[in-house]
Order: structure tokens, then C-alpha cells, then sequence
């Protein structure tokens, strides 16, 4: 029996990579009555006789993993915004952020489409990167002139880490890991302009050998929906309100109706940005209007 990780997984196969080969696998039929699914990133026991034919007989224990993308045991997400075309969302943003703080991965914040910016435009990002840099997110938004310098400081990031981009359709993914490494020539879409969202062109998940790390460029969406976070736990994705709640006048304060709430100070005296805030209520609305979910696995 080997072990090894999943590097891709496409049309019912999984591509296991150990000891330098790569093994083209076949899930176990009882996966499947297991309500298992591997992922690429998982590590897996396996057998096969060639690298053409093998069999994944076991998933080993997960680290964490993301429905969208679909993958496992990741150490770090960078989180590719458009600053237009499509226009920049506080709120999509904070989704995002949401999603990996709850999964314990780190998380990193690229702003893509500087050069299509006006003066005043870039200003405003300038002020939004400030804003999360004080939160303590890492946050790369390149020069207008240039974005070699931004690339050279997020490709460093790699090292020894599985790192997943994940972001908006459109926001520019594929075409950023090109100008990482130009050899991968991965296929890039235009805008539509009827709709305003980028084409698909990403089509399945797969872990790429890149700056002594692993990087995924996984397919673009538009939308995330919270369907693993209790209301209670909201809090503390958000590490500034999660901060701040300590010195709440109750201890299960959720930061809406609640009296002398430390948040909500915070956030009338700009300590706390408005836009964040307002971003937790409606996070929070959502998780409390969420249809029960049965026989959910809690974490």
C-alpha cells in the first residue's frame, strides 16, 4: 500500500502524486456508501501496480477543506479581488474572509485591474488595503505603473504551503498565476459585457508545483453561502469584533440589540469599519434565516 496527495481530480479520476510519480486513481465503490469524497489535497492510502490503474482504499484525516473550491488541507487562500470590471465588493471580500478564518486557513488579499484605475479610484483602494492591513490581513495591491513588485512579495508566500486562489468570476485569477510563472499558460477569459461577471474558464481543481509551494487555481464564483457557521460563532471570524466583544456587557453579546455593546461603540466612533460591520449583520441575518440543516456534522 502507498500514500500520497491528490494533486487533481477530473472526470471521476484522481491524480495521486507519491514519491515523485504520479498515479492516475479510481475512488473504492465503497466510498461512496462511506459518504466520502476525496478532495484534491487530501492524503490518501492507495494501490496500483502501474501508474495508469490504482486504487484510492483510504482518506486520511483532513486539516480542514473548502466546498468552493473543493479542496483539502490547505495552509493559505489568497483572495483575488477585481478593483473594477468587475467593481471591487466589500461584502463578497468579507465572505471570503469569513470562509477561511472559520477553516483556520490564513488568509491573503490581492487586488487585481489596478492600471484601469482612476487617481481617485486607486486612492480609495489605498485606503481600503490600510483598512485590512489594520485588521491584520496581508494585503497586496501593486502599483499603478506596475504589478512586479506585488507578484515578487505574494509568490514569496509559497514556500512550503498548500496555497488556494479563490475570488470572484472575472477578479483575474488565471491571469495572475500566469504572470507568476508564464510556462503554465493557463486559460484566461474576457468580461461579458452584457452581464459584467467573467466567463468560467477555470473547469476543475488542481495543485500546481509553484515557488516551493502547491498552488490551486480553482474556478471563479460570485457568491458564497454559509452553510456550516452557527450565528454564535460568527463573531469570531471577524477578528476585530471578536476583539472587541470581550469587553461587551454580555458574554453571548451577538453586537445587534444588545446593551452596552463594546462593537457597536467601536463602530460609531470608526474604530471599527462601517462597512465590515454592516457586512456581520447581514451574515448573521442570513445564518439565522438558514434552513435547518440535517444531519450536519458539527465541527
Amino acid at each position: 500500500m502507498k500514500e500520497g496527495q491528490i494533486r487533481k481530480a477530473l472526470s471521476g479520476f484522481y491524480y495521486v502524486f507519491s514519491e515523485g510519480e504520479t498515479y492516475q486513481t479510481r475512488a473504492r465503490g465503497n466510498f461512496r456508501n462511506r459518504k466520502l469524497t476525496p478532495l484534491v489535497g487530501d492524503y490518501v492510502q492507495f494501490e496500483s501496480d502501474n501508474t495508469r490503474d490504482g486504487y484510492i482504499l483510504e482518506l486520511l484525516p483532513r486539516h480542514n477543506q473548502l466546498v468552493r473550491p473543493a479542496v483539502a488541507n490547505i495552509d493559505q487562500g489568497v483572495v483575488v479581488m477585481s478593483c473594477v470590471e468587475p467593481n471591487f465588493s466589500s461584502n463578497l471580500l468579507d465572505r471570503f474572509l469569513v470562509t477561511l478564518e472559520y477553516e483556520k486557513i490564513l488568509p491573503v488579499i490581492y487586488f487585481t485591474k489596478v492600471d484601469l484605475l482612476t487617481e481617485e479610484q486607486y486612492a480609495e483602494m489605498q485606503v481600503i488595503k490600510k483598512n485590512y492591513e489594520e485588521i491584520g490581513y496581508e494585503v497586496f495591491l501593486s502599483e499603478k505603473e506596475s504589478d512586479a513588485e506585488a507578484i515578487r512579495s505574494l509568490t514569496a508566500t509559497f514556500k512550503g504551503k498548500l496555497t488556494t486562489f479563490m475570488g470572484q468570476t472575472g477578479a483575474g485569477k488565471s491571469t495572475l498565476l500566469n504572470k507568476i510563472s508564464p510556462e503554465l499558460a493557463l486559460k484566461t477569459g474576457e468580461i461579458s459585457d452584457y452581464l459584467g461577471r467573467g466567463r468560467h474558464t477555470t473547469r476543475h481543481v488542481e495543485l500546481i508545483p509553484l515557488a516551493d509551494g502547491l498552488v490551486g487555481d480553482t474556478p471563479g464564483f460570485s457568491a458564497i453561502d454559509f452553510l456550516e457557521i452557527e450565528a454564535e460563532e460568527l463573531t469570531s471570524q471577524f477578528p476585530e469584533i471578536a476583539e472587541a466583544s470581550a469587553s461587551c456587557k454580555f458574554r453571548e453579546c451577538l453586537h445587534i440589540h444588545e446593551p452596552k455593546c463594546e462593537v457597536k461603540a467601536l463602530v460609531e466612533s470608526g474604530d471599527i469599519i462601517e462597512s465590515r460591520y454592516k457586512n456581520y449583520c447581514q451574515f448573521l441575518g442570513e445564518i439565522e434565516n438558514r434552513k435547518p440543516m440535517y444531519g450536519k456534522n458539527k465541527k
